[in-house]
């Protein structure tokens, strides 16, 4: 079945990187998971890389929840998990109609914007956490509505855990648990309705196991030696890199 995807050498490799790279990120190095969504997207396309790509976030969530399971506050993922299927349903609705272009654009400028708010509430005064309903709904909204249409909730998610305070195994254990929700509710729709998963994806996902384990379990390693602070400010700026990057990839 591999053939179908008649992929060179360097293709391979960089599919492999992109499997090393998930591991790391569901570690709970957040931030660079837009790595992971740019590779695949080179070389299978940006629609046919989403159900490519599905499954093996599904494998790696299954390890996340599993390795960070007792640090995950419910209470954040019931808050979100509402409007973030609001907000796969409406993007199964338009996948197929918006620009591919336009919308990374947009949504670079939103992960951009994103960024500079969280910048104001990091030094603010004040430091309460934002409670209005509406931060959490656009923020839920927003992030299943990405995740749908390009895999591209993380830095959506991880703006609103910085913006919560969670410190860093609280925000990997609650983002991993309600992740593994969304992209479990997600896999139909990719099946029966854009068909982007199949029997020869899921035979490619297979052979990209063992890089993504091994990416998960050095991951997870690298996360223990990072304090708490240094770990919002590691979020912090890569989040802001990854708006960069995919508003002019």
């Amino acid at each position: 079945m591999l053939e179908t995807f008649n992929l060179t050498t360097l293709q391979w490799i960089s599919i492999g990187f992109a499997g090393f790279i998930l591991g790391l990120s569901k570690s709970g190095i957040k931030g660079i998971s837009i790595i992971i969504v740019i590779i695949l997207a080179y070389v299978f396309g940006e629609k046919a890389s989403t159900g490519i790509l599905l499954p093996m976030l599904i494998f790696a969530d299954i390890f996340a929840v599993v390795y960070y399971n007792k640090h995950a506050q419910w209470h954040y993922i019931i808050k979100l998990l509402p409007t973030m299927i609001i907000g796969v349903l409406v993007g199964v609705w338009v996948g197929n109609h918006i620009s591919e272009v336009v919308f990374k654009r947009i949504m670079a400028v939103i992960i951009i914007a994103s960024v500079f708010i969280m910048f104001f509430m990091e030094n603010r005064k004040n430091s309460a956490v934002p409670t209005n309903k509406w931060f959490s709904n656009s923020a839920g909204f927003m992030a299943g509505f990405t995740t749908m249409v390009g895999n591209l909730a993380g830095p959506i998610s991880d703006v609103y855990f910085l913006a919560m305070r969670l410190p860093k195994n609280e925000f990997i254990g609650t983002a991993a648990w309600l992740f593994f929700i969304v992209n479990v509710f997600k896999l139909p729709f990719h099946i029966f309705v854009w068909n982007t998963v199949s029997m020869e994806t899921l035979t490619l996902n297979t052979v990209l196991i063992p890089t993504t384990i091994l990416g998960f379990f050095l991951g997870a390693y690298i996360v223990k030696l990072i304090s708490n602070i240094n770990y919002r400010r590691f979020v912090f700026i890569v989040t802001a890199l990854g708006g960069i990057v995919m508003l002019f990839r």
